[in-house]
């Protein structure tokens, strides 16, 4: 695996514990260090980390507390 590859993945808590968790990664990360982008997005929506699910996340919060005050 590329050197900037494995600095960008052990910087990164969730991405190492994911990698962890995901081991057959190793074997595309080693093949193709492009691949990176995809494992990001991958490890960002098995931990709802994009902004869509931040989204989802607020709208839900908000009709708790809608319906609660009702």
């Amino acid at each position: 695996m590329n050197k900037l590859v494995i600095n960008k993945i052990i910087s990164d808590e969730k991405l190492f514990s994911h990698l962890m968790e995901q081991s057959y990664y190793i074997k595309f990360l080693n093949r193709d260090p492009s691949y990176l982008k995809t494992f990001i997005s991958k490890m960002k929506e098995i931990y709802k980390e994009r902004p869509s699910d931040k989204v989802e996340s607020v709208i839900d919060t908000v009709d708790i507390i809608s319906s609660l005050i009702e």
